[in-house]
């Protein structure tokens, strides 16, 4: 091995040259293990203990440095059947330990993608103390220093002076330039797993892109439903004229307020298509009905959360990935809260069955996650075929 292999640079590892500055001041020591250029992002903490890859190609993550609590990342590698976009659109990564992979899945390193992304990262620092601090304290600003120009003074100062992501749209950074049909020719679907021939496709919805995860495309043609994707500022008019049998609405980054286009397109839509919503499409939607949002103190990231169907009583865990909630007591007459976080007590579904909508605040899809909430998907088709 090389000097520069900053895995098995040994002194590296022991020295620890780079560090992580939060916004109080807090230094945390580590060694680079991603490309080397400083990043300044919101730190939020991921509970999840597999599934690194989805986590780091979900566009919901633009604007954060992702901390992963579980110690040991990279063993199963990177490979070409798991990632969840184009790109990886995070700020930066800190890991406790990053592993060299040993999985027959396997095509490279986490290292070597994201030294290929363009991504900073740290390994060798204390997740679990910063864990601790993010829960204790809530989210804070944070610097990245690896590429030594910055002292420690410097880039707390560059945290703090930082503006943050309240108030700030960045769904129209993260969308598709234009609109396009998603895996005509079903290699995506296919080669993630899905055993025997696709259904042919006799229901077509039109996705608003607003940080949208290719699993929830998955799951949607799985069942016979073609996704046609529409970039986040497309109008009313546009979608109308695709006649879909029903609209989607995806997760997506940062302030979910900042998206006002969204939410006033969504408004004139409300009635005239079935709708789904899912994570930043699921506040929007309660937004455009003239609801409110806040921001949570960590917010919700991780694969292992407790929420109640309140129809049926039923507790399913889910895939989460959010910062931003909607306010119950805002929401008008006719809306119906379906869900419940059974951690904080946090809506986690809205519905308007007259309506023909629903939405929620967590993955269906999972990817990574469990797959129990996938009959939301199914309840989506069933409202799109009333008749049968």
């Amino acid at each position: 091995m090389t000097e520069n292999n900053t895995h098995w640079n040994w002194r590296r590892q022991r020295e620890k040259p780079h560090f992580l500055a939060l916004e109080d001041g807090t230094i945390f020591r580590g060694y680079s293990v991603g490309c080397g250029q400083d990043a300044i992002g919101e730190l939020v903490f991921n509970t999840g203990m597999t599934g690194y890859q989805e986590i780091l190609t979900d566009p919901s993550y633009s604007g954060q440095i992702v901390v992963m609590t579980n110690p040991e990342i990279g063993n199963t590698g990177i490979n070409q059947e798991d990632p969840e976009s184009a790109g990886l659109f995070l700020e930066g990564f800190i890991v406790h330990e990053l592993n060299q992979p040993s999985s027959w899945r396997s095509t490279g390193s986490v290292e070597e993608y994201l030294e290929n992304n363009r991504v900073p990262a740290l390994a060798g620092i204390d997740t679990r103390a910063l864990t601790l601090k993010l829960r204790d304290h809530g989210t804070m600003r944070g610097y990245i220093s690896v590429e030594g120009g910055n002292d420690e003074v410097e880039a707390v100062a560059g945290a703090r002076q930082w503006p943050g992501l309240d108030g700030v749209d960045l769904a129209c950074q993260v969308t598709a330039e234009e609109g396009f049909e998603w895996d005509t020719d079903g290699t995506k679907t296919v080669s993630w797993g899905v055993a025997g021939d696709l259904p042919a496709a006799d229901l077509t919805v039109a996705a608003y892109d607003f940080g949208f995860k290719w699993n929830l495309a998955r799951r949607l043609r799985q069942l016979g439903i073609q996704v046609r994707i529409v970039p986040a500022g497309a109008s009313v008019e546009e979608v109308l004229e695709m006649q879909p049998d029903g609209l989607f609405l995806s997760n997506g980054p940062a302030d979910p307020a900042a998206v006002t286009y969204a939410a006033d397109n969504i408004r004139d839509l409300i009635g005239k298509l079935p709708i789904m919503g899912v994570c930043m499409g699921h506040q929007l939607i309660a937004l455009a009905l003239g609801a409110k949002t806040y921001r949570l103190k960590f917010g919700h990231h991780g694969c292992n959360h407790p929420v109640k169907d309140l129809r049926t009583g039923k507790v399913e865990i889910t895939s989460q990935n959010h910062n931003f909630c909607v306010d119950p007591g805002s929401l008008p007459a006719g809306v119906e809260v379906s869900h419940r976080n059974l951690n904080d007590g946090t809506v986690e579904g809205i519905e308007n069955k007259a309506a023909r909508w629903f939405s929620v605040q967590y993955h269906p899809e999972a990817a990574p996650g469990p797959r129990e909430s996938q009959y939301l998907f199914s309840r989506f088709r069933e409202i799109m075929q009333p008749s049968q």
